[in-house]
């Protein structure tokens, strides 16, 4: 998995509230439940046969013989099952304190943050939000979000491409929301690793924006087919970027026939309203 995600041993992973205490952890998913390790043997035997045949033929044979033998130790199943159990234990809490859980993400510059901004500024009034910010460095996006008022705590990933049900866990001990809100998970900016590890989280929503390319879902579809949202955001840019709206639909439709979209720009607030509809409705259920 490290191979994979990029998650290198001994990273240090950071959590904090802005003005608050920093913990620091230890990047455990990867590494608690053993390492993959692949051993190589290899066995050179040469052998040199002078032969005297009746023919006054002189062979001389060299047998070289290679034997490798790979033992490999797939830790990614362990990684995945215990990352799902701890999952669990955020759905739990979740569950318990009537917490709707949505874990927003997509490419580096999609518009996270802004529409974060967006939507807190007005909604907060209605709903109590809580905010995890995932980011590899800085607490640039945590300041910005708790500008408005609304209580946050950022994660540094150090070289970690994802967060994971442990981190969520821990950052959720130090954010300590209060029951009956909706608390938003930003993910780190990646629509790769982050679609094999369940957070916890009630819905998953995929942003897209138009500069990215209207083939994003056929791109990254793992991403796509376990969300239940997709946000297309920046909209107001359609006159001045190459995007077909109807293709990055139809794409999206392919991998999840049921994907819920939603078309709008944080900047502009075009199309907002029916997203900020959409929030209401899951705290009136």
């Amino acid at each position: 998995m490290c191979d994979t995600c990029g998650c290198g041993e001994g990273n240090k992973v950071t959590i904090q509230k802005p003005g608050g205490q920093l913990v620091e952890i230890t990047h455990e998913h990867v590494h608690s439940h053993g390492h993959g390790h692949s051993h190589s043997h290899e066995h050179t035997h040469p052998h040199d046969h002078d032969h005297d045949h009746d023919h006054d033929h002189d062979h001389e044979h060299d047998h070289e013989h290679s034997h490798t033998h790979t033992h490999k130790i797939d830790v990614e199943s362990q990684i995945l099952s215990r990352n799902k159990l701890l999952a669990e234990r955020n759905r739990g809490f979740f569950l318990g304190r009537n917490i709707f859980a949505m874990n927003l993400v997509s490419s580096p510059g999609s518009g996270k943050t802004s529409l974060l901004e967006a939507t807190l500024e007005q909604l907060k009034n209605e709903i109590g939000f809580y905010v995890i910010e995932g980011d590899q460095q800085t607490f640039h996006d945590a300041d910005r979000i708790d500008k408005t008022g609304v209580p946050v705590v950022q994660i540094n990933t150090g070289t970690g491409c994802h967060l994971d049900s442990d981190m969520i866990h821990r950052a959720v001990e130090t954010l300590q929301p209060k029951p009956d809100g909706i608390l938003f998970i930003e993910n780190v900016g990646n629509l790769v690793c982050p679609a094999l590890f369940d957070l916890g989280e009630n819905e998953r929503v995929v942003i897209i924006s138009v500069t990215e390319g209207d083939d994003k879902p056929i791109k990254y579809p793992d991403m796509f087919h376990g969300s239940k949202v997709c946000i297309i955001n920046k909209v107001d840019l359609l006159p001045y970027v190459k995007f077909d709206m109807g293709k990055a639909k139809d794409y999206a439709r392919r991998v999840n026939p049921d994907l819920r979209f939603f078309e709008l720009s944080a900047t502009t607030g075009e199309g907002m309203s029916e997203w900020l509809d959409y929030l209401r409705s899951k705290m009136a259920h």
